[in-house]
């Protein structure tokens, strides 16, 4: 693989990635993870295996080998979408391994980014991401390039419309609410209908839902991702103090959900693991809350499971339990295999992301057979990701929205304002 961030590394020797040993042992090199890889299965190159970045990692490590740029391209090029996790006998804990050694790349050792992919990550993570009102006003101007024909449709972005734009979220005051909805960044300025559906179903549930005060406007997960982790303890310190108390906390964003679950040890307070254990998916909470009365149906529903969602909080089969009272679900025979989305990686690493998701969206239509496919996804990034190829996409509180025989917040689904 040739390094396509085109990165320039001022050679430094081994040790600088002060990865834990341990965990740099575990793996036995047996090679079951390889079927599980996208980035294996797409380039069959070791290099783009789990396996393969784990030799490279020990080799720099242990060996004294340089941190060059084909190092850094292997690491960049992993989707970290944590599926050799789930294959591994030995429980190597990939994706820990995988932050730490960004963390280290972009945190102590010098790589030379183009310079405007710097400027364009220093603006996304520092300036846009952490500021809500930013962003909505950025995805305003996005709305207005769309209708002008000025936005190219490869950037993925999701077709924008004045009414989701304006939809105002509505919560209970803190004093009365019983769970959180977090709200977050890209999701609440691209995606907010999904918000909005999630709080009818969960009123409809009998839940009195609450939306986070100050501070909630990014869980940090792409920060991670990217090996910034600093920023993204920053960020988690944020998100805790803004939902106080012990009601539960809902996430319907598979992505977030694994970031914020992981907050005990990304922070490494009381109260980060504290919060962390409050964290649960949409589909996890419903299903423990009581999943409301469905109204049954034809319609036919392919389930694809965002790799944080099956691979990290290993939650996915919820999503088919909320759903099988209303849809006919059928399965795809790739064993969840990644989509290419992996956060910013689908910006990062378009060819690789595209190549990974034709067999996503192979897989998909094979499930469905004749029909045109409607897919059920709980991540903002896969959606986008499988939209962008055509597909129709909606999030499992959405369907389950669409599904309520009775709707106790059916006058409170959201308001349209400013």
């Amino acid at each position: 693989m040739s390094p396509s961030s085109e990165a320039r590394v001022e050679v430094q020797r081994g040790g600088v990635l002060a990865l834990d040993d341990d965990e740099l042992s575990m793996c036995v090199a047996c090679g079951l993870c390889l079927p599980h890889c996208p980035t294996y299965r797409v380039t069959n190159l070791e290099i783009a295996s789990p396996r393969g970045r784990i030799a490279a990692m020990r080799a720099v490590e242990r060996d004294h080998r340089p941190v060059d740029a084909a190092f850094v391209a292997a690491m960049d090029e992993c989707v970290q979408c944590r599926g050799c996790e789930v294959a591994c006998p030995s429980g190597v804990p990939f994706g820990h391994l995988m932050e730490a050694t960004r963390a280290r790349l972009t945190n102590d050792v010098k790589v030379r980014r183009p310079l405007l992919r710097r400027i364009a990550e220093a603006v996304a993570y520092r300036l846009v991401l952490p500021r809500r009102w930013l962003l909505r006003f950025i995805t305003w101007i996005a709305f207005f390039g769309q209708h002008l024909g000025l936005v190219p449709r490869r950037l993925g972005l999701p077709r924008l419309s004045v009414s989701s734009l304006r939809l105002r979220l509505e919560g209970e005051p803190t004093a009365t609410a019983d769970a959180w909805l977090f709200r977050g960044c890209v999701m609440d300025a691209w995606q907010r209908p999904v918000h909005a559906a999630a709080l009818r179903v969960m009123r409809a549930a009998g839940a009195h839902p609450g939306l986070p005060g100050p501070g909630a406007d990014c869980c940090g997960a792409l920060h991670v991702h990217a090996g910034r982790t600093r920023d993204a303890r920053r960020l988690a310190a944020r998100v805790i103090a803004s939902m106080p108390g012990g009601a539960p906390v809902v996430v319907d964003s598979a992505g977030c959900g694994a970031a914020m679950k992981d907050y005990g040890r990304l922070v490494g307070t009381p109260a980060a693991h504290a919060f962390a254990a409050r964290v649960r998916d949409f589909s996890e909470w419903l299903v423990a809350a009581g999943v409301p009365a469905l109204q049954p149906g034809a319609r036919v529903v392919v389930v694809q499971d965002p790799c944080h969602l099956r691979h990290v909080q290993r939650a996915h089969q919820h999503v088919r339990t909320a759903l099988a009272g209303a849809y006919q679900l059928v399965e795809t025979d790739d064993d969840g295999l990644c989509c290419g989305a992996g956060g910013a990686y689908a910006v990062v690493e378009g060819e690789l992301s595209r190549a990974v998701r034709e067999r996503k969206v192979a897989a998909i239509r094979a499930a469905a057979g004749a029909a045109e496919p409607l897919v059920a996804s709980a991540n903002p990034g896969c959606a986008l990701h499988l939209m962008a190829a055509g597909l129709t996409v909606r999030h499992p509180a959405e369907l389950v929205a669409d599904a309520l025989v009775a709707d106790r917040g059916s006058g409170e689904q959201g308001s349209l304002g400013g």
